[in-house]
């Protein structure tokens, strides 16, 4: 049997509810679409509203930080798309979806088109391509809008109060909704094939991004960039920026801004007309009397009254480097002579009879050094054997004889020094310088005795 302490409060029961939705990860970020329903703008406050569609209903609230950031203003029944999480509202017992981001449903995917195909041509450098120059003076300009609509008006209007004698062509086409595009591409084809037209208005009024979106598209995009025509783009107000202006050659804020780039202002180019035809005649006026100068001058001229002198500068010219011409020569002839000596002095020099000479010279040179120098030697060996003879003859035995000395010798002939070699009674000779003298020895007497 349940008892009472088991059944659960609402509190509790909410709460573990709220636990359940907080903690689920899918319910933390979701994206969701509907229709604003129940909206009631409360200025300066947190904002509360459901969100619906055929067949069910959501709670939702947006705090005033996140809505504060939004764009556009909410309105019932606007199809939106938001981001949010879901949660439970304990006080209510209900669930719903605290919203953090919101945009109409419609706008966002177009802007989310506008921004994929702008990246997309600007890769492909269509917005950077080289521009086609407007015609200064246009015969013929195309204008392809609504027949309807204030910009031809706008456009003759303009055209007219500027330059009249330019021829405006009306291409009508449908400027919005489905197939609009489609026209607008014909169009551009249809001038370009008729060729005969200077430069191409095309354009519409202003409206919301899905009245302008035909000129968001693709092959209308391309088909601009394919004219062969300068095209002026003016569609919607100065702030409307579509893919049509980005690749014209040029873009206009307005139709009457088109208008007045595509044409000028004749009562302008006229007088510009006057004023470059005064300054011309001017020109020409000061140009003629500068000439008619000139051919008084010619006609004074020596030149034209004595031609002949012309020649005089000529001929005294013509002496001159004849004279030059000579002297070059002389000069010229001067110097191979001299190279001429030089290279006979050089060869000469290192010709073999001439170094025969010069070693046959250099021969009877050294023989002549040669025998001076033997003579000399001879001569000095004389003298030096001469002073060898002095010397000897100096010292000779029989020059001492000469001089009164003697030696003595035994009867073996032997030459006796000293007082041990005499005995008393014994024979000794006498050798003197002219004989021999025998005597004997009859005492001896040493020196100091």
């Amino acid at each position: 049997m349940v008892k009472p302490t088991d059944y659960l409060t609402v509190t509790a029961l909410t709460q573990y509810l709220k636990a359940k939705f907080e903690r689920d990860p899918y319910l933390d970020r979701v994206y969701l679409t509907g229709e604003i329903s129940n909206f009631r703008l409360r200025p300066n406050a947190h904002q509360y509203f459901s969100l619906k569609d055929n067949k069910a209903k959501i709670s939702a609230i947006m705090f005033k930080s996140a809505f504060e950031k939004i764009k556009f203003t909410p309105e019932e029944g606007m199809k939106v798309l938001v981001v949010g999480r879901i949660s439970l509202y304990e006080a209510t017992g209900n669930y719903q979806i605290y919203v953090e981001r919101m945009e109409p449903d419609g706008l966002g995917a177009l802007y989310q088109a506008y921004e994929q195909l702008k990246a997309k041509l600007s890769a492909e450098g269509l917005f950077d391509a080289p521009k086609q120059l407007l015609p200064r003076f246009p015969k013929r300009i195309a204008v392809i809008t609504s027949p309807s609509g204030a910009v031809i008006r706008d456009i003759i209007t303009t055209t007219q109060r500027r330059y009249p004698i330019a021829q405006l062509v009306l291409f009508p086409a449908v400027v919005q909704g489905d197939g609009a595009a489609d026209i607008l591409v014909d169009r551009l084809n249809q001038v370009n094939q008729q060729g005969d037209f200077d430069t191409i208005i095309i354009g519409r009024g202003g409206g919301s991004i899905e009245d302008l979106w035909p000129f968001n598209e693709e092959r209308v995009a391309r088909a601009i960039v394919a004219s062969q025509i300068p095209v002026i783009s003016s569609v919607g107000h100065e702030t409307d920026t579509t893919i049509a202006d980005l690749v014209a050659d040029v873009r206009a804020a307005t139709p009457t801004a088109a208008a007045e780039l595509a044409t000028p202002v004749l009562t302008d180019e006229v007088l510009k007309l006057k004023q470059q035809r005064l300054r011309l005649y001017q020109a020409f006026s000061k140009t003629l009397a500068l000439n008619k100068k000139q051919l008084v001058h010619l006609q004074n001229s020596y030149v034209l009254k004595q031609p002949q002198r012309l020649y005089d500068g000529y001929l005294q010219n013509v002496d001159q480097l004849h004279r030059r011409l000579l002297l070059a020569q002389q000069q010229r002839l001067q110097t191979s002579q001299q190279n001429v000596q030089l290279l006979q002095q050089r060869l000469q020099s290192q010709s073999p009879s001439g170094a025969i000479q010069q070693a046959q010279r250099m021969l009877t040179d050294t023989d002549h050094r040669l025998k001076r120098a033997i003579e000399s030697l001879v001569q000095n060996r004389r003298q030096q054997a001469g002073q060898a003879v002095a010397a000897l003859d100096l010292v000779s035995p029989l020059k001492i004889l000469g001089r009164g000395f003697a030696y003595v010798t035994d009867d073996n002939q032997n030459v006796m020094k000293k007082m041990t070699d005499f005995t008393v009674d014994q024979s000794i000779e006498l050798h003197v310088q002219d004989g021999l003298v025998n005597a004997r020895v009859t005492a001896t007497h040493k020196g100091d005795e």
